[in-house]
């Protein structure tokens, strides 16, 4: 079943285009990682599709369209912003109970099992929670809701690495079970790449690259080259190069380049790029065709 379906997605606010005639498929029991620089247009395409923004184009989402369907929709879909929206003043017991009196498919009791797993206190109010207890506490209350879709905008921003391994942790051990969809924005691109079905790139308001995680694992090579063999690889058209402690290791787009894994196996160490190592590298290539187009 397909999730979320847009065509021609497109959204100004005054002369600025934030997307730019977007097209995205998103199925059933996915998990995509929508990634791009500030001002890329993630967070106007998450506010399309949840209802919170108008746009031009045709979207989708579980069969029915955000803007004007947004009451129903919002019964099978969650979401988890980059700031905790839980107001201060309210006890953790409080939250739970106002949850449980506004959402039909509110689980109580798989909240309060959730809460039991961290430090959090039911008597404890908002505000003296540390922010890691409040992204705890909003995750509680969000994976005891039975929804069909997941919307997370850069929900660990702020945290340390502990937090954010548990909260991607609990994610995929207490929520995910394949039949739900998460869409996920981040910048701390690290902590989702095993998390992650499939990669998207936006960049000006327009999806750069678009492909599943197994594409991602078999198109992409990075090699750590040997010195003498540089001008080699060069010669096999890499898509970036870097430069670390002395070496040089460059990104090679199998599909790209027509070279195979073999061959670059003569040259150095082989790998999987990270999706940060992939990003600086799709994102400046973009920036060098912006720049030649603008001379």
């Amino acid at each position: 079943m397909t999730v979320i379906e847009a065509r021609g997605l497109r959204k100004t606010f005054g002369t600025t285009i934030a997307l730019d005639g977007i097209n995205l498929r998103v199925e059933e029991g996915r998990i995509l990682g929508l990634i791009g620089p500030n001002g890329a247009g993630k967070s106007t395409a998450l506010n399309a599709i949840l209802g919170l923004t108008p746009y031009h184009g045709e979207l989708k989402v579980l069969g029915r369209d955000p803007w004007t369907e947004r009451d129903q929709l919002m019964c099978d879909v969650c979401f988890i912003a980059d700031v905790a929206v839980l107001p201060r003043w309210m006890r953790v017991w409080q939250a739970l109970d106002y949850v449980a009196g506004v959402h039909p498919r509110f689980d109580r009791a798989k909240a309060e099992g959730f809460l039991a797993k961290t430090d959090i206190r039911r008597a404890s109010k908002i505000r003296e929670l540390s922010k890691g207890m409040v992204t705890q506490l909003h995750l509680a209350l969000v994976m005891a809701i039975d929804a069909r879709l997941l919307v997370l905008d850069e929900p660990t921003l702020g945290l340390d690495i502990l937090y954010r391994k548990q909260f991607y942790d609990s994610l995929l051990n207490d929520y995910f079970d394949r039949s739900r969809t998460i869409v996920v924005t981040t910048h701390q691109v690290e902590d989702v790449q095993h998390v992650l079905t499939d990669l998207m790139f936006i960049n000006r308001g327009r999806i750069v690259l678009d492909c599943s995680m197994e594409e991602f694992e078999s198109r992409y090579v990075e090699v750590t080259v040997n010195p003498e063999k540089v001008v080699a690889a060069r010669a096999l058209k890499p898509i970036h190069e870097r430069q670390v402690l002395g070496r040089g290791i460059l990104l090679f787009d199998l599909k790209l380049s027509h070279v195979d894994r073999q061959q670059l196996a003569g040259l150095g160490e082989v790998r999987t790029p990270g999706i940060a190592d992939l990003f600086v590298a799709v994102m400046g290539n973009q920036a060098g065709e912006a720049q030649g187009v603008a001379q």
